[in-house]
């Protein structure tokens, strides 16, 4: 038995690609814990909501802090009264690390998949992980020399995004998918997949699109969105805006394809900045969060960009709009400015492109490498 932890959609694709190959390798193999639908449907079984541990920033963990914690004292005991194999901690590093603390501590390996941004802020916590992992499994290739100064086992797996997504998108077919004339000017909106993203953005994103018809009349806007609540939450949005005559296309998912069809896309900093690099579309970052989570968190970076593609390239190559700064006057102004620059466009397209090949790893089959010496002989062979 393997138990596995994921704490939102982006940990719920890597542990459903890894739990797959883990499948190849181990016939038979069971997985229990915490994941999402994509982990659900490989056989995982659920023993707390996925929703639960899917809050972010100060302000939201600390008003949810006594059921998250509530939540990973019974798991503790239960994987210490029942002892995996092996335990994956799928991201979510405040939740996993503890746990994975305990149960190392009782002669449980513990590897952990994706390197917590110890580059960017919090690099004092890579001695807590020294503690708690047996393993580290880092998404970027910058990641693994910091775990090997510091004596900790790492693999540098590239991301799973590099080998699911194309390296050259078909924009045409999409934009035909969508009934969408390819000499329309369209923007996809991401406002993010949690929750308190979509509220803390949709007004803003509202009166973005607002700003942006007053130049461009013609312009069509696509938003994807995650969930049944992100979509209420967005829907009851445009309404409180008088937006609902607006041409925007709210997608229940879907978000590669509205990036592919799109020209340019606002996306808020995460995971699906890295999709749209990956898909080859030029973007602006956003993001807004509570004063005091941005206060304390402005104090422990070590960065001037938090977009993974300006992290990536090691210096800004799309514009980073950011909490004060995101107003729909200067997120309208930045996309208009960047539709516009061709030369910037294929430079982006480039830098992109080359991203792509440096992150695609066959991620899932080397993971699922990494971690069968810890399994034994005998799950190895599936017996």
């Amino acid at each position: 038995m393997i138990g596995i932890v994921a704490g939102e959609a982006s940990g719920d694709l890597l542990g459903s690609h890894l739990m797959e190959a883990l499948k190849l390798a181990m016939p038979g193999v069971q997985f229990i814990g915490i994941g999402g639908p994509k982990m659900q449907a490989v056989g995982m079984q659920v023993s707390f909501p996925m929703e639960k541990l899917a809050v972010r920033g100060y302000v939201e963990v600390f008003r949810h802090y006594n059921e998250i914690v509530g939540i990973r004292r019974k798991l503790r005991t239960y994987f210490c009264t029942n002892p995996p194999d092996l335990f994956i901690g799928v991201d979510a590093p405040d939740f996993n690390f503890d746990l994975e603390l305990k149960l190392k501590a009782r002669g449980i390996p513990v590897v952990h998949y994706v390197s917590p941004s110890i580059w960017a802020w919090r690099g004092e916590r890579i001695h807590k992980i020294k503690r708690a992992v047996s393993h580290m499994l880092a998404l970027f290739p910058f990641e693994a020399p910091l775990y090997e100064k510091e004596g900790i086992p790492v693999t540098f797996v590239g991301h799973p995004l590099a080998d699911m997504l194309p390296v050259a998108p078909n924009r045409a077919a999409m934009r035909q998918k969508f009934r969408l004339p390819m000499q329309s000017k369209v923007f996809a909106f991401l406002p993010g997949s949690r929750q308190s993203e979509v509220r803390y953005l949709a007004a803003t994103y509202i009166e973005t699109a607002k700003l942006i018809l007053q130049t461009l009349p013609e312009a069509r806007f696509l938003v994807p969105l995650a969930s049944k609540e992100t979509r209420r939450i967005f829907d009851e949005t445009l309404r409180q805006c008088d937006g609902q005559d607006l041409p925007i296309t709210i997608l229940f998912g879907h978000a590669h394809d509205a990036i592919i069809a799109a020209d340019i896309v606002l996306v808020a900093s995460g995971t699906a900045t890295l999709e749209t690099a990956l898909l080859k579309r030029p973007m602006v970052i956003t993001y807004k969060m509570p004063a005091l989570s941005w206060w304390v968190m402005q104090r422990k970076k070590y960065q001037p960009y938090v977009g993974l593609p300006n992290i990536l390239a090691g210096k800004f190559v799309v514009p980073e709009l950011l909490q004060k700064d995101a107003t729909p006057e200067n997120l309208a102004q930045a996309l208009l400015n960047l539709l516009f620059d061709e030369q910037a466009v294929a430079e982006l397209e480039t830098i992109f492109t080359n991203m792509h090949f440096m992150l695609k790893q066959d991620n899932a089959h080397k993971a699922a490498q990494a971690i069968l010496p810890y399994l034994g002989e005998q799950m190895t062979a599936g017996k």
